[in-house]
């Protein structure tokens, strides 16, 4: 596939699937799966085609086929046996069948065009004053957060609508580099939630703009694009620098609204008696001072 698509190539599925499968096979070597390699000589990394049919339980024949793309007919079972075979996570198991059977899940993945944040979604961030939050969109769009969210990640309502993307913001803001202290992880993250979503909506010609925006703009998006890794958002950590609070580690979890088109509710909090959590409290006492600060340090 062509590392720089554009909004009319679309994501090609068939690419997709190929470089998706080659990349995870890439990954393990026979002695981490149990089987005597195949030959002394190995010109490619990981397990070769041939070892992988058989761990599968396939012919060689037959996954050359898939890994080339052509994943018609082939079956539950089949998939089910080689995301064994590459010891593939749940998340990366749900990718591959989404690639490979795209017909049973077009109807269920329609892509998301406009987003809009239903009113009573806005009054909860209202009414949550103590800790950051926001709800986001499929793509990493920002689209709604509350006053806590403005005083650490920066005022996006300064922002030009199309700005407020995480993934945007991540690669082409050098501001955030320093927001984040593990701004590596953040940026692996990001693209894992595209590659994921860009599994169940290739032909989303937004996705396909961003992805080529991005590709031209940023050799470590590019990279890290070429991975294949795919990753559901969830819960964690994340270090950060703020210009009025210093240091501090924040907790936040993932809630998804299922009937939001692919939004999700992001809640940043500190362990209590902690640092971190003095610092927020103080971003919430000093209110649109804080704010103001905030959007003085990380923006576009």
């Amino acid at each position: 596939m062509d590392d720089n698509p554009t909004p009319a190539d679309g994501l090609d599925r068939r690419a997709e699937l190929s470089e998706f499968l080659r990349s995870r096979r890439a990954r393990l070597q026979p002695e981490d799966v149990g089987i005597a390699p195949m030959g002394r000589h190995r010109r490619v990394p990981g397990l070769r085609r041939e070892e992988l049919a058989q761990l599968a339980g396939v012919s060689v024949a037959y996954y050359t086929r898939l890994e080339q793309g052509n994943g018609r007919n082939v079956s539950a079972e089949v998939l089910d046996s080689i995301a064994r075979a590459l010891r593939l996570s749940e998340t990366e198991h749900a990718h591959l069948t989404h690639l490979a059977k795209p017909k049973q899940q077009r109807k269920r993945h329609r892509a998301p065009r406009r987003q809009q944040v239903r009113p009573a979604l806005q009054q909860l961030l209202d009414s949550v004053e103590a800790v950051p939050a926001y709800i986001g969109g499929a793509r990493s769009e920002i689209l709604a957060w509350n006053r806590m969210a403005a005083a650490l990640f920066g005022d996006w309502g300064r922002l030009p609508p199309a700005e407020r993307n995480w993934a945007r913001l991540t690669f082409l803001n050098p501001d955030y580099r320093e927001l984040f202290r593990d701004w590596e992880q953040k940026a692996s993250d990001m693209v894992s939630y595209l590659r994921l979503y860009a599994g169940q909506h290739p032909d989303d010609p937004d996705l396909s703009a961003l992805v080529g925006e991005l590709s031209v703009k940023s050799d470590e998006f590019r990279r890290l694009w070429a991975t294949h890794d795919v990753k559901e958002k969830g819960h964690g950590v994340k270090r950060m620098r703020h210009p009025l609070v210093g240091e501090l580690t924040l907790n936040y979890e993932t809630l998804h609204l299922p009937d939001d088109d692919g939004q999700f509710l992001s809640v940043y909090h500190a362990e209590p008696g902690s640092p971190s959590a003095e610092a927020l409290r103080l971003l919430a006492s000093w209110g649109t001072d804080a704010v103001r600060a905030g959007s003085e340090a990380p923006r576009a």
